[in-house]
């Protein structure tokens, strides 16, 4: 029976996953397209709330299919009681939860994850901080634009 319901449900997620995903990427791209400043400029009106409310449900929906039920417990603190969001230990896809859950905020990751095909383009809809391990001054780049964004009085997301 556990083989049968293998055998069906696996390839079933499958599907399911890539079909979320890349109607995640559709969103991403409609809310990024002709945006001027690409990440420098913070999304407002439509495209915020597109990325916010659809971009955080299909994400959700994703984590569910593939099997995790996540419970809130309390509140999640908004951006003007918490501009920056700390998650740790900020190394796996378990980020990705916590980032639909607390409404799609801005992210630091690494500048090579933008290039990635599909992920990339969602990556970018959430404006993240970007840092390279090649440039000496990225750090101090990565500290300078996370309190910019921290005390832009609500314009930017909240920074995890």
């Amino acid at each position: 029976q556990t083989v049968l319901q293998g055998i069906i449900l696996l390839p079933l997620r499958a599907i399911c996953v890539a079909f979320i995903v890349l109607l995640s990427w559709l969103f991403a791209s409609i809310a990024t397209f002709r945006h001027p400043g690409k990440g420098s400029v913070p999304l407002k009106g439509w495209r915020r709330r597109m990325i916010q409310t659809t971009l955080s449900r299909l994400i959700r929906t994703l984590f569910f299919v593939m099997g995790f039920q996540v419970k809130v417990k309390g509140k999640i603190a908004s951006h003007l009681e918490a501009p920056i969001f700390v998650a740790a230990p900020h190394s796996s896809f378990f980020d990705a939860i916590i980032s639909a859950l607390t409404g799609m905020p801005s992210i630091v990751s690494r500048v090579e994850n933008l290039s990635t095909p599909v992920f990339g383009t969602i990556l970018s809809s959430l404006q993240p901080v970007s840092v390279s391990r090649q440039d000496p001054h990225s750090r101090k780049n990565t500290v300078t634009e996370i309190t910019k964004r921290a005390l832009s009085g609500g314009q930017w997301p909240q920074v995890i």
